[in-house]
């Protein structure tokens, strides 16, 4: 009886999804544009810091410093706008952002730190670094990365994506 039910839902979600999820040209026109490189990234003085302070970090465990790229960083400053518009703190898409990190720019392996409601580059490091998960990522096996910080209008509370890869 499980397994019939199961697979009546399944059945249903499937057919929803093929409905509501159908192309139309504008669809397409905005995975044709966003399947190009972006070159160019404005980086805040926030952003350059905690750049700098992960790098010192790597650095300083005997770890090669990451080289930013814009289109990364365009890519968490997408997910940083998607988590203050939605008043949410997760990585949904991120499936999204790695592939397109891995056609647009050849990346091999792509991870990403988020973080909430940091004052200061130093605290938000300081997170990570005392998170496993969080710390796998700055210390793994990457050769790039780019970050966005960006201030809810609303609160003045901080989100930031950090986005690693290795080419």
């Amino acid at each position: 009886m499980k397994l019939n039910l199961l697979s009546k839902i399944l059945l249903v979600s499937v057919t929803y999804f093929m409905v509501s999820c159908s192309a139309d040209n504008s669809t397409s026109a905005t995975a044709e544009a966003s399947s190009q490189k972006v070159t160019e990234y404005t980086y805040s003085a926030t952003e350059l810091q905690t750049m700098d302070l992960i790098n010192g970090y790597r650095v300083s465990v005997g770890l090669n410093p990451l080289a930013k790229i814009n289109h990364i960083s365009y890519k968490s400053e997408e997910h940083v706008n998607y988590m203050i518009t939605n008043n949410v703190v997760n990585h949904n898409d991120f499936v999204a952002r790695s592939e397109n990190i891995m056609k647009v720019l050849g990346a091999k392996t792509v991870s990403e730190n988020i973080a909430y409601n940091y004052n200061s580059p130093q605290a938000a490091l300081k997170a990570w670094l005392e998170s496993p998960g969080h710390k796998v990522n700055i210390e793994g096996d990457f050769t790039n990365f780019g970050i966005s910080i960006r201030e809810n209008p609303a609160n003045g509370r901080k989100y930031y994506t950090n986005i690693f890869v290795k080419i």
